[in-house]
Order: C-alpha cells, then structure tokens, then sequence
C-alpha cells in the first residue's frame, strides 16, 4: 500500500472520515425541502448550522475534517424524517470559517452548547460521530442540563487506549498532501468559504490527535445523561474500549437484579469506521427506539 493512502485511510478511520461523495451525500427524498440554514455567533466564530424536518430536536456532530453531508448526509436525512435535525460544522470545517485558536474538544463542547442556547433549543438530544460523539461526551460533562440523551457513534474517550494502533499513528501523521485529491478534500473546497485553509484545518486535527489525551473516567463516572454507545465490530475503535466507557456510565450490569441501565451498548455487525454512517438499515433501528423511549427511573 502506498504511503498516501494509508495515511489517508487512517486519518479516516481516527474521525477524519473518507467516503465516496455519492456514498456521502444526503439523499433527497419526495416529502424533502430545503433546510433552513444560517450562522450562529458563538465565542468568536460564525458557526454554521442547518435545520432539517420537524419534531424533537435531535443535534447532529460530525466527525473531524467531515461536513454535515459526508459522511453522514443519509443518516441526516432518515433522522429528519420524524426527528428536527439541527445539523452543524464545528470551527474550520465546511461553511464556517477557521478562526485564530486551536481545535480543541473544550471549544468545541462550549461551542455547540452555545449554539443551542443561540437557538433556543429545549434540551436536545445529541447524536455525534467520531470528533462528534466525543463532544457529545464533553457536553455531558459540562452541559448536562442543556441536552437530553446522547449517541456517540464510533467515539474514542480516550485517543491513546480508543484507537487501534495504525488508526492512532495516522491520525496524528495525516497532511494535507497526503489527502490532496480524495474525496474528503473535494467537499471541503466545494464549501469552504476560504478553499486555501484546508492545509490548515488538516495541521489543527493533527494537532488535535496528538494533544488530546482523554476524559478523565471520574468525569465520566459522574455522568447521568443517557447515553448509547455505538460502535461497529470492524471499527477504528476497539470493541474492549466501548465496553469501557459503557462501565464507566454505569451499564453492563446484570439487569435481571438491577434493572436495565440509562447507558447501553449498540454493535453494528460488518461495520467499519468507514462505513458505519451508511449502516442506516441497523442504525435506525437502534436509534430512533432508543431516543423516544423514557429515561428509567431513578436515573
């Protein structure tokens, strides 16, 4: 394999997703209409953000160097159809501009938290992919009275013990050469406000993976929003450190003597980190149940 494709696909696998456009792009549907969309400012930055369908408002993360439409575009587009999907792009990627601080999992938590503030949005839930489901872990941390249940799908707590090896080291490797031409690079320059950042936002992930070093589990163990895990069973992050944060949030337990826990754990069967958004067929199912159902008592 050559040296530009395994460091693309690692920093792919490590919440730098890399789909195929047409894999990415959110399908129309007959009853689908344009989103409303628009810019919020929070702490400096111009985020930009779109609402799709209409219903209890579920807030959509993506994952590090994605926009809202790749991956994920036919995730949002199911959700949407019984769900108020306020999909948004976190600092630097696709419609919002960079702005002069590093990408930080703490700016990213105070950022969304302020959107939703900005938004009037009654305690939504979260739903997050990779960089995504690890700011909805943030946010349960720190804004746990703003949001209602949340979804990290294929979400490290932890980069050094979440990823496996290979996914680790590219992750923290990647450049912007070594992802000139992919997919990924095209749909950022096909929104981008400023195309010629792109190198820039690649150097800030790098960035972000090599400084990053986890939530402390204390925090974790302190969590009371209701949370699902998902991870796929051929995913970037290994199986073990699922199970893990799920201990953490109070889950595998014997629920015959217990009862069942607010956390649980959802495994996609075949699903990659590549891949897992597209698994809608398994994710829906998994999801959408799980949201509506009513948090267990004494949670």
């Amino acid at each position: 394999m050559q040296r530009r494709t395994f460091l693309a696909g690692t920093a792919a696998t490590a919440g730098l997703a890399l789909t195929q456009p047409v894999a990415g792009r959110m399908q129309a549907t007959p009853e689908s209409t344009a989103p409303e969309s628009g810019y919020a400012p929070v702490n400096g930055l111009e985020m930009y953000y779109e609402i799709h369908g209409e219903g209890e408002p579920l807030v959509l993360l993506h994952g590090g160097l994605a926009t809202i439409e790749s991956p994920g575009g036919q995730l949002l587009a199911e959700l949407a159809r019984t769900r108020q999907v306020i999909a948004v792009e976190q600092q630097a990627h696709g419609h919002t501009a960079d702005i002069d601080r590093p990408i930080t999992y703490d700016a990213m938590v105070d950022d969304t938290a302020a959107l939703i503030d900005y938004l009037g949005l009654d305690r939504p839930d979260v739903v997050g992919f990779s960089m995504g489901g690890t700011t909805a872990l943030g946010m349960a941390i720190r804004y746990p009275d703003t949001i209602g249940k949340i979804v990290p799908i294929s979400s490290p707590f932890n980069n050094d013990l979440g990823f496996r090896p290979e996914n680790l080291e590219g992750s923290r490797s990647v450049t912007a050469e070594a992802l000139a031409g992919t997919p990924l690079e095209q749909v950022y320059l096909d929104v981008a406000p400023n195309p010629e950042d792109f190198p820039a936002l690649v150097e800030k992930i790098a960035e972000l993976n090599q400084t990053w070093k986890g939530y402390d589990p204390d925090d974790l163990r302190e969590i009371t929003t209701p949370t699902l895990v998902i991870v796929g069973d051929a995913d970037a992050i290994e199986l073990d450190h699922a199970i893990e944060l799920l201990r953490l949030l109070g889950g595998d337990v014997n629920g015959d003597f217990v009862g069942v826990p607010a956390s649980q754990l959802g495994i996609v069967p075949g699903a990659t980190h590549f891949g897992i958004l597209s698994r809608t067929d398994v994710l829906l199912p998994m999801i959408l149940p799980w949201l509506d159902a009513p948090v267990p008592e004494g949670t």
